[in-house]
């Protein structure tokens, strides 16, 4: 299998890392249910460094092919995998859009999604929700697992709105994102705030309450535009000129 190159770009690399762990699960080495070997055996059969195995797996189980069970482990999700060659054409379609016009693209749509996710979400929905909840909670000390259930719990919503059309427009403009996210959350100091704000935003949609849900997760999408410098360019001038506040700091990882 070939070198990863270490100088690439982080998400050509990340796209690398990801056709070569989807390969093993479509060629039948990797089955549903298999528990990944430990990251450093992994990472050296791969010919890849542990930081892009684990930027590459973080990205497969936001696609749903993966789950990351904290203190357990990496398996290969049973079922069939949702994360398929279209998604990287659509990909890289986005290339050329820029990234604040993607994340103010996520805005307007994810705030929607959460409001009809409020009004339309099952049991199964709540349920896989305050799973996530938890699992970020308990990943607090661990921006890599936090990560994926932070991606999770978005992509549970997404799916929980009744609009796949959406919802497919969503995640791709996430998986596009998703390097970006991945550094932030990197670089938070208080990934605590940011599991609250997830948790209220989980019980606004379990309590049926389409505006609440909406607006924060609208406040919350904003937050994180900021903490990753995703504004508007002329945007971005005024708020870099402006003190952060506290809340602004911390609750990064969205």
């Amino acid at each position: 299998m070939p070198r990863v190159k270490e100088e690439e770009p982080t998400t050509h690399r990340t796209m690398q890392v990801v056709n070569h762990i989807r390969s093993l699960i479509e060629n039948g080495t990797l089955q549903p249910g298999d528990k990944i070997p430990p990251e450093r055996e992994f990472a050296r059969s791969l010919k890849i460094s542990r930081a892009s195995l684990r930027t590459g797996i973080g990205y497969l189980a936001a696609m749903g092919v993966m789950k990351v069970r904290h203190g357990v482990g990496t398996f290969v999700a049973d079922g069939p995998p949702e994360f398929g060659k279209a998604s990287l054409s659509l990909i890289g379609a986005l290339h050329g859009f820029q990234s604040w016009q993607m994340f103010e693209a996520r805005i307007i749509l994810e705030s929607h999604l959460s409001g009809l996710a409020a009004e339309r979400g099952k049991e199964e929905h709540h349920t896989a929700l305050a799973e996530e909840v938890a699992e970020m909670f308990a990943a607090i000390s661990s921006p890599t697992d936090y990560l994926i259930h932070d991606l999770l719990f978005h992509r549970i919503i997404s799916q929980a709105s009744g609009n796949p059309i959406l919802a497919a427009i969503i995640e791709t403009i996430t998986s596009a994102l998703y390097d970006s996210r991945r550094k932030t959350v990197e670089r938070a100091t208080d990934l605590r705030e940011s599991a609250e704000m997830h948790r209220e935003i989980f019980r606004a949609i379990r309590g049926h309450k389409a505006k609440e849900a909406h607006n924060l997760m609208e406040q919350h999408l904003r937050m994180a535009q900021i903490a990753q410098g995703m504004e508007r360019p002329k945007e971005r001038k005024r708020s870099s000129a402006a003190p952060k506040s506290r809340q602004a700091r911390t609750a990064t990882a969205a």
